[in-house]
């Protein structure tokens, strides 16, 4: 019987996966994991939904696999651990740009996959990557069909204004406009929501989405009303390794004196700013914050004050606050820049409570507060595998 849906979420030099069971009415969490460096060192780790390690691999040094051999070696592994039956019925893909036309989650077919390779000039450092699992998986197991879930999709309810650029209508028409991202991660939280704080989910809540890659998103009513991010992801707040706003006259600037080409500043934009190219150090925040670095420090400040800048922004576009909430790996696990945001939105009315934060709450404000604070951990392949389930199962959770 082929009960098991496996999400997959590939990126340029690693492919993670989670697997679930389609249990009755419910969806399970078997297993996840993740194959890293996939293209130098590959290595393999595997848990099971208590967090227990239950299988570890590494290849040679210099034996790359890319994404073909870590699909393929994901695909013999869970036959391996579920006693050689072939159960996997479904397959769901995380595809970070959706554009205009794929609005919510969508069954794949050769035509809706040569549509979402036109979008990768939008999102050049995932949608390639995105596709490529998407291509081998077809390819190589024709019978299972296979769900897209877009990081877009949730921000289509974004008023028009919020989404327009002051450029001429003409590109506006062409789709050139602010399509926001982290949508599954965001869609987690709103599901969520209800049951962790019912007043914050019936009125206006900023969640901060804070990794390697950063976004904040406002919403009101759990329907997504402004967004960080825009045309690409590379825009608002600064990331691990990208710049987050910038003013376009400095690529002007870089073009004209500095004799930059468009993939050079591709280059400089996405790989080598952020945190990275702040501190010359790490785009780990977790190095960053250990480091007695001078400019650890600096790119510390940089990253917290634009997240309060953001805040500020993003209230007056909601009309006011109700909730904050953390999620993301900074935002779920770094200590001293919740402290630090949080303090700094006091103004709003949050009342913060450092020893709750200490301990990661979930709640980190304090009783009587009237702005509460949260941290609430995401889980974008839990959505993904709801989405899948019910396109190709008609089951809802």
């Amino acid at each position: 019987m082929k009960d098991l849906i496996l999400v997959l979420n590939a990126g340029s030099s690693s492919l993670k996966f989670k697997l679930y069971i389609n249990k009755g009415e419910k969806l399970e969490a078997l297993y996840s994991g993740e194959i890293e460096g996939i293209v130098t060192e590959p290595r393999f780790k595997a848990k099971d939904s208590d967090g227990n390690v239950v299988a570890e691999k590494k290849w040679p040094p210099g034996k790359p696999i890319g994404h073909e051999g870590a699909i393929e070696a994901i695909f013999a592994w869970g036959r391996s651990v579920l006693g050689g039956a072939d159960r996997i019925g479904a397959v769901g893909h995380r595809v970070v740009h959706g554009g205009l036309e794929y609005t919510g989650p969508t069954i794949l077919n050769s035509q809706v996959f040569e549509n979402l390779k036109k979008l990768v000039p939008l999102a050049p450092l995932h949608q390639p990557h995105n596709l490529n699992a998407i291509n081998i998986c077809a390819t190589r197991r024709p019978d299972i069909p296979q769900v897209a879930c877009f990081d877009t999709s949730f921000h289509t309810s974004i008023p028009a204004v919020a989404q327009s650029f002051g450029l001429p209508r003409i590109y506006t028409e062409k789709g050139v406009r602010r399509y926001g991202f982290h949508g599954l991660s965001y869609e987690y939280i709103a599901s969520v929501l209800p049951e962790v704080d019912p007043e914050a989910a019936k009125g206006r809540t900023i969640v901060a989405h804070l990794g390697n890659g950063a976004s904040m998103c406002g919403m009101k009513g759990l329907k997504s009303e402004v967004i960080t991010l825009g045309f690409t992801a590379v825009d608002g707040l600064v990331m691990g390794t990208r710049c987050g706003a910038l003013d376009p006259g400095v690529m002007l600037f870089l073009m004209d004196q500095c004799s930059m080409s468009a993939r050079d500043l591709e280059k400089l934009i996405y790989n080598e700013s952020g945190l990275l190219g702040v501190s010359g150090i790490s785009s780990d925040m977790r190095t960053l914050l250990e480091s007695k670095e001078p400019n650890a420090a600096e790119a510390v400040d940089l990253f917290v004050y634009r997240i309060s800048r953001e805040l500020g922004s993003l209230t007056a576009a909601l009309g006011g606050l109700d909730a904050l909430v953390f999620t993301g790996g900074i935002g779920e696990n770094a200590v001293p820049i919740r402290e630090r945001v949080c303090r700094a939105a006091n103004w709003v009315g949050l009342d913060f409570d450092e020893k709750a934060n200490a301990t990661r709450g979930p709640r980190i404000s304090r009783e009587g507060s009237r702005v509460t604070a949260w941290v609430i951990p995401t889980d974008e392949a839990l959505m993904v595998a709801q989405h899948t389930r019910r396109l190709l199962f008609g089951k809802n959770e």
